[in-house]
């Protein structure tokens, strides 16, 4: 298994993080999940539901799997240390 702790976040888990909050922006309630945590972490840009992979309409089934796997157990990595200074912990799939 890879343990890259970069500083830079991963495309593919902030795309995720955004779809997340964008399931509970756009998509009608009850929400399978409400979680915006992510996107208050990504911290984007003001014009980030207007990039093309945020179409609310193309990235319905993709949100609508991601949302749904979420009742998964999933197993965390410990990823920092001494060297970092910071003990984070991320999902892996």
């Amino acid at each position: 298994m890879h343990n890259d702790c970069s500083a830079t976040p991963d495309s593919t888990a902030v795309r995720v993080a955004l779809w997340r909050a964008l399931h509970v922006q756009v998509d009608s309630p009850p929400h399978v999940l409400e979680d915006e945590i992510g996107l208050k972490l990504v911290a984007p840009d003001e014009g980030w539901r207007h990039r093309p992979d945020m179409d609310p309409q193309f990235t319905r089934p993709f949100r609508a799997s991601i949302v749904r796997s979420e009742g998964w157990s999933l197993p965390t990595q410990q990823c920092g240390g001494a060297a970092s200074g910071k003990n984070l912990k991320s999902n892996v799939m």
